[in-house]
């Protein structure tokens, strides 16, 4: 089943290197916002236009009630023609890894290099959590007409029992949105839960990607472990792995210093 790609939203930061672009896929429930702080002191290292993107159902772009790493792979394609980039460094976290991964072995002639952060080629056991959040955001019942200050402190107490850990609350809490005095959620957590299989497997592939390619993963994180490396060597045969210390699945967030100097260094190889 053919599905059409859709417009996705994105940012440009502008950098006067004339070599190809970074792309940055953010995570499930993430949105380009995640990125901002990244982008900024990337373009300031390398020099290099950086892009951050919102997939599909998730931030200002739009809803779709399909989601296959194949058609996000096309909706990223579509933005690269829109924007007359014929070569790319994609950056992609958790599920915009898998995006990524699934856009270069697609279309390798597309993809300069790549950077796979926290996620491997293969069923991620960890996303186990997700469907509780989903379950917990979709029973948050917020009253039309509010401050938002008091709608955000509202939602968060009725995501406290479900979800214990703050800072993946304040990550959620990011998708809350007013429209016309009425909050919601801006990602599309029917689609999500319905596609979940799918975000937590990962599209069979047999032809490898020839280019650099990079594996940043947490050391603290379960997501890239021993286990997953045969199949990494498999499809991406120039892959170095590199975990940086004390960072756990949002390695951008946890060690961002730690990350951007790994992006640069990793710019620099041949």
């Amino acid at each position: 089943m053919f599905c059409r790609p859709l417009s996705l939203s994105y940012v440009v930061f502008d950098g006067p290197a004339p070599q190809p672009p970074l792309v940055f896929l953010h995570g499930l429930m993430g949105s380009k916002g995640n990125f901002r702080a990244i982008a900024r002191a990337l373009v300031q290292r390398s020099g290099r236009k950086v892009l951050t993107v919102d997939a599909r159902n998730h931030g200002e772009s739009p809803h779709s009630p399909t989601m296959s790493y194949e058609v996000m792979s096309l909706d990223v394609q579509r933005l690269l023609r829109q924007l007359h980039i014929p070569k790319c460094v994609l950056v992609g976290h958790s599920m915009g890894g898998k995006t990524a991964m699934t856009l270069a072995l697609q279309r390798p002639d597309l993809v300069e290099r790549l950077v796979s952060v926290d996620i491997s080629p293969t069923e991620s056991v960890a996303v186990r959590d997700f469907p509780a959040y989903i379950s917990a955001m979709r029973r948050v019942s917020i009253p039309s007409g509010i401050p938002r200050s008091t709608a955000r402190r509202l939602a968060e107490d009725q995501l406290r029992p479900a979800i214990q850990v703050s800072a993946v609350r304040q990550f959620l809490l990011t998708n809350l949105v007013e429209a016309e005095g009425r909050y919601m959620w801006r990602v599309n957590l029917e689609a999500i839960s319905h596609h979940m299989a799918n975000i937590v497997g990962f599209p069979v592939f047999h032809a490898p990607y020839p280019g650099p390619t990079l594996f940043l993963a947490g050391s603290d994180s379960p997501y890239v472990s021993s286990e997953d490396y045969p199949e990494i060597e498999r499809l991406f045969p120039e892959a170095e792995i590199q975990y940086i210390p004390g960072a756990g699945h949002w390695v951008h967030a946890d060690k961002s210093q730690e990350f951007i100097m790994a992006i640069c260094n990793f710019l620099l190889l041949p």
